[in-house]
């Protein structure tokens, strides 16, 4: 059951922050809340040790400060800020979170990218209406960067200790 939790929040998580943020430009407070909810529950059950699980939190309380300056500045969106701290509570300090920042830097780059180029085209008068376009579309709208982040949460989240440990317990059997 353990297990279960451990394939299908931050999966889940990851895809309705995506799926949000392309409809609303916005990211839910209750999406953080539910992923550090879930691994603080979790986490400790999969036989974690007190001082790795309190190194998570160490790394999700980093990435808040940081991200919480860059939102204070303007330089990115409250629910992004968010979504990246409690990312990095399930990445801890590790390798996996230095590949998920890379990534999200690189997938925000590209869509960055791709949005001002659909933006300028007249595909985006034609699709501007689909209810998952019509942000993307709009020349007036930010970058919804909960995309970037989801995905490259998605990417990295099988190499995490807690995904191993649960793929490790799966063929176990």
């Amino acid at each position: 059951m353990l297990e279960a939790l451990v394939f299908v929040v931050f999966p889940f998580c990851m895809a309705f922050a995506i799926v949000s943020d392309m409809v609303s430009m916005t990211i839910a407070n209750r999406v953080s809340i539910i992923l550090v909810a879930a691994f603080a529950f979790a986490a400790p059950l999969t036989g974690m040790a007190w001082a790795d699980y309190g190194w998570h939190f160490a790394a999700g309380a980093t990435v808040l400060c940081i991200t919480f300056g860059l939102f204070a500045v303007g330089g990115m969106g409250g629910g992004d800020a968010k979504l990246l701290a409690a990312t990095a509570l399930w990445m801890g300090f590790s390798p996996q979170l230095l590949h998920y920042l890379v990534q999200a830097a690189v997938l925000g780059g590209l869509l960055t990218l791709v949005l001002v180029f659909y933006r300028g085209s007249s595909l985006s008068v034609v699709t501007g209406g689909n209810v998952l376009l019509r942000n993307f579309a709009d020349r007036k709208a930010g970058v919804p960067y909960g995309v970037a982040l989801g995905i490259a949460g998605l990417m990295v989240y099988p190499s995490t200790p807690l995904m191993q440990w649960a793929l490790a317990r799966l063929a176990a059997g």
